[in-house]
């Protein structure tokens, strides 16, 4: 590969991460709030094991909030959601560089693992939208595979070393989100036993995973009241319960469709130039065995009843190495390096400004605008809050910093008298509505009771 090829590749990964930093000012962008009003309650409540959220333990793992309140300590409070975004987005750049460092072991050829980074970036659902949000889906993808990737790695060395902090990873990434962590190292263990059954079912190996898939165990003792290990299995039986005939005929065909075009535009030049047979028909071994890690990790989320396309956001990386290696011949590669340079152009178009026009215009402004107007408004009462919506928790994220140094704002009393609660919908027997907002397309009402129903009251 000429060194001109290799500088590009660099250049386009940097623009490709570059492109987030608009991101950090942005407004909230749908469910983002859950992570910056729940780590602001346990911050306040002084709790560490407890994931609060409107006062209620919500019996999540709390390893995201530990990171939001550590460093939302430091640079205060008021920047708790670039903060939020911070993480998401190391998260996805730490996969990118992970996924280099595997493809330069495994292949030992330097540009096609920045080839295979750079294919990770520019998939579109990581360059413009997962890879930056403030949700806890990047920071498990990263613990996930970082945890797989050293897997990999220990078991082509024989290495008891490297398989230990692998385990340690994928401890972490039970910690931040959920179980299911298990699941895609455990499925990822399966494939690697075709060639290193040895190594995997020695006795060193079988102990530690033992021990390793003993931890939740140890961490739901720690919470012997609470429900936490129940609600997580209720949660994955709730998504294996079936819907519809129709509707499971449709997530059966459609979940594979919006694979494609989540990992576009890769996916779309690896169809293009396999019907043209100029695919490479036979990638190189590393990238078949991440392309069997991701199937059947996929294969769950696919047959599954109830699936959401982010929850293989950890298996992304698996699927660029692979596409990589289709692509990383001749023309096709010459071609894929001009869809992605377009990738990135557009996200620095879309980043710098597209979406704050549409937050500006429609949704992301109003949220903090209602908030400094609710503010406003309530000073001196209570303040309580209900609406669980998108709009309703961006708006209760802005107010929990606004009011600082108060409490964050949690459910209502059930018998309070006075005082203001933010509702998604009118409800006179919760209180009387005083005020609306318009959010985009939803409404946000104040409701009040007692003295704070009086205009004189203000």
């Amino acid at each position: 590969m000429r060194p001109e090829t290799e500088r590009l590749m660099k250049w386009l990964c940097i623009l490709a991460v570059a492109a987030y930093l608009p991101a950090l000012g942005f407004y909230y962008v749908g469910e983002e709030a859950i992570f910056p009003i729940t780590s602001l309650e346990m911050h306040h409540a002084g709790s560490w094991l407890l994931q609060i959220m409107y006062g209620v333990n919500v019996r999540h793992n709390p390893l995201f909030n530990w990171l939001i309140m550590l460093f939302s300590s430091a640079l205060g409070w008021s920047h708790v959601l670039a903060v939020t975004r911070a993480i998401a987005m190391l998260s996805t750049l730490g996969c990118g560089l992970v996924l280099f460092r595997l493809t330069s072991h495994l292949t030992g050829d330097r540009g096609f693992a920045f080839f295979s980074a750079l294919t990770y970036l520019t998939f579109a659902d990581v360059a413009l939208y997962h890879g930056w949000l403030a949700y806890a889906d990047p920071l498990f993808s990263f613990f996930i595979f970082s945890s797989i990737a050293l897997l990999w790695i220990s078991a082509e060395k024989s290495s008891i070393k490297l398989l230990f902090f692998a385990l340690v990873l994928i401890e972490l990434a039970f910690l931040a989100k959920a179980m299911t962590a298990y699941v895609f190292y455990g499925v990822s263990v399966l494939v690697l036993l075709k060639r290193h059954r040895a190594f995997l079912l020695g006795i060193p190996s079988l102990a530690l995973h033992a021990l390793a898939f003993a931890l939740p165990l140890v961490w739901f003792s720690l919470l012997p009241s609470q429900g936490q290990g129940g609600r997580m299995f209720d949660e994955i039986l709730g998504k294996l319960a079936l819907p519809g005939f129709n509707a499971y005929l449709g997530q059966l065909a459609g979940f594979p469709l919006e694979a494609v075009l989540r990992m576009a535009p890769v996916t779309l030049l690896v169809l293009y130039f396999a019907l043209r047979r100029k695919a490479a028909e036979n990638p190189p071994d590393a990238s078949r065995t991440a392309f069997w890690i991701g199937f059947f990790n996929l294969l769950p989320y696919w047959i599954s009843p109830h699936s959401s396309i982010r929850y293989i956001l950890p298996i992304y990386p698996f699927f660029a190495l692979y596409f990589a290696g289709l692509l990383w011949k001749g023309d096709c590669r010459k071609d894929a390096l001009n869809w992605m340079g377009a990738m990135v152009g557009l996200k620095l178009v879309l980043m710098i400004i597209l979406f704050p026009w549409y937050q500006s215009h429609f949704r992301g402004e109003n949220y903090l605008a209602a908030a400094r107007k609710i503010a406003q408004a309530t000073e001196g009462f209570p303040l309580y809050a209900t609406d669980v919506s998108s709009s309703g928790m961006s708006v209760t994220g802005y107010l929990d910093v606004l009011r600082l140094p108060a409490a964050p704002l949690v459910f209502p009393p059930a018998n309070w008298e006075n005082g203001y609660a933010i509702a998604y919908a009118e409800n006179p027997k919760a209180g009387k509505t005083y005020r609306t907002y318009k959010l985009g397309g939803d409404t946000l009402y104040l409701l009040c009771r007692g003295q704070a129903c009086s205009p004189t009251g203000k």
